[in-house]
C-alpha cells in the first residue's frame, strides 16, 4: 500500500517545472514589490511581509524541483548551514 501512494502522489517532470516557474516569478515579483513598498508610510511592515512570501515562494520552488526533503538534507549540509540559519 505505501507504494502505491508514493507512485500516486509523484509529479511529471513539466509538472515540477512549471510550478517551478510559477513560485520562482511569485517569489521574485512579492520581493521586487516589498522593496517598493518599503518607501510608503509604514512601508517597513508592508515589506517585511512581501520580502518574507518572496523567500518562502522561492524556496518553495525549490522544493518542486529536487522534492522537500533532498531541500533540506541541502540546506542544512556544513558547508551551507551558516548561509540556511542566516536566511532563516
Amino acid at each position: 500500500l505505501p507504494v502505491k501512494v508514493l507512485d500516486a502522489s509523484t509529479l511529471s517532470f513539466s509538472t515540477r517545472v512549471k510550478w517551478f516557474a510559477i513560485c520562482f516569478i511569485a517569489g521574485v515579483v512579492c520581493s521586487i514589490l516589498g522593496t517598493g513598498l518599503l518607501w510608503l508610510p509604514k512601508g517597513i511592515k508592508l515589506f517585511a511581509v512581501f520580502y518574507t512570501l518572496g523567500n518562502i515562494s522561492a524556496l518553495a520552488s525549490t522544493c518542486f524541483l529536487m522534492g522537500p526533503l533532498k531541500q533540506l538534507k541541502t540546506m542544512f549540509e556544513p558547508k551551507r548551514l551558516v548561509a540556511t540559519i542566516v536566511m532563516l
